[in-house]
């Protein structure tokens, strides 16, 4: 028999595409910060240029909102993820123990769930008793079907926290470095925040199916209007003495 070919003498079935990784702890909350400190705390800093502040004001309140947000995102995610895995834990926990006093009610729930994917009734119960036999096996499989998780590739909270804060600081310096390079307007912070919102946007299309102009263009125009109004909001108040 040749090398490379099955018994019948065909090639086997070659693997012509790689699916990108869906499941990670990572990109959400990179993503979500890098945007959210751009977008924020170009607002803010709009918002404070626009009541006709001296520069250093804008400065500090640019470098508090990067600090206080980066803080805030980075708390904020650590705890979500590390709640939604706590919670994932105890339901597995569950599970294992189900597993350990019910072994054959499992089972023939397993083949169940089998038989309604349209696996013939034998057919199904043989496969689930086969897979049955190694309980860590099982488990996991039991964890996918009902849960929807891999117990082995749970989301990681400081993954996740430590993406969000730095990608959170990351956008929000853009517009506050203008300022500390001794820029005394706000039109070299909202360049620079206009050139850094389209490209986050454009580069958030690699992960998804929309355009890269699209994508581009509508974090920019999202991001835009947040800071015209904040920045109106700011005259105002500023306007009025207060």
């Amino acid at each position: 028999m040749t090398v490379g070919r099955s018994a019948e003498g065909t090639r086997p079935p070659e693997i012509h595409h790689q699916h990108r990784d869906v499941t990670g702890g990572w990109l959400r909350p990179a993503v979500f910060g890098a945007m959210d400190g751009l977008v924020s705390n170009f607002a803010l800093i709009a918002g404070v240029a626009g009541g006709q502040v001296a520069q250093k004001v804008v400065v500090l309140a640019g470098l508090a909102g990067l600090a206080a947000g980066a803080f805030s995102m980075a708390a904020g995610e650590y705890i979500s993820v590390a709640s939604q895995s706590e919670l994932v834990a105890a339901e597995i926990a569950v599970e294992r123990n189900e597993l350990v006093r019910n072994p054959k009610a499992e089972q023939s729930e397993l083949a169940g769930v089998f038989e309604a994917r349209g696996v013939d009734r034998d057919l199904a119960a043989e496969v689930a008793r086969q897979l049955s036999r190694d309980p860590e096996e099982a488990l996991e499989i039991h964890a996918r079907e009902e849960l929807g998780v891999d117990p082995g590739n749970l989301p990681s909270p400081v993954v996740a926290a430590v993406s969000s804060f730095a990608s959170f600081a990351v956008g929000a310096l853009l517009p506050v470095l203008p300022y500390l390079l001794g820029a005394d307007s706000l039109w070299p912070a909202a360049v620079l925040a206009a050139i850094g919102l389209f490209t986050a946007g454009a580069v958030v299309s690699r992960v998804t199916v929309r355009a890269w102009w699209f994508s581009g263009l509508r974090q920019l125009l999202l991001g835009g209007a947040a800071a015209l109004i904040t920045y109106g909001v700011g005259a105002l108040i500023g306007g009025n003495g207060l």
